[in-house]
């Protein structure tokens, strides 16, 4: 049995939004599986909202931060958020430059 055409239409309209943030999700460098779970969750959580309305004062935090997250925040951060093991390459040991004191006078 299919859903009404309105419940698919709506599906299909929140699905598009949905779609936004995720591709710039995958313009910042995250894989396929954590695209398309952020996807699925922020789909399902506004279908839920907009057939059942009651869960509003829940919902609407999580999504309103979830949707506009991604737009907000660079995506060289995203990209640090999204990579595995943790912070930056370690650094070069830095290189002493100074010059050596000149010959003390043994006299």
């Amino acid at each position: 049995m299919l859903p009404a055409p309105a419940l698919l239409a709506l599906a299909l309209v929140i699905l598009l939004l949905v779609l936004l943030p995720a591709r710039r999700l995958q313009v910042a460098g995250f894989g396929g599986r954590a695209i398309g779970l952020y996807a699925l969750c922020m789909w399902a959580m506004a279908f839920f909202l907009a057939v059942r309305p009651g869960a509003t004062r829940f919902l609407i935090p999580f999504l309103l931060v979830g949707y506009i997250a991604p737009f907000v925040v660079a995506p060289d951060r995203l990209s640090r958020i999204g990579r595995r093991g943790g912070g930056d390459p370690p650094r070069p040991p830095i290189k002493n430059v100074t010059p050596p004191d000149p010959p003390k006078d043994p006299r």
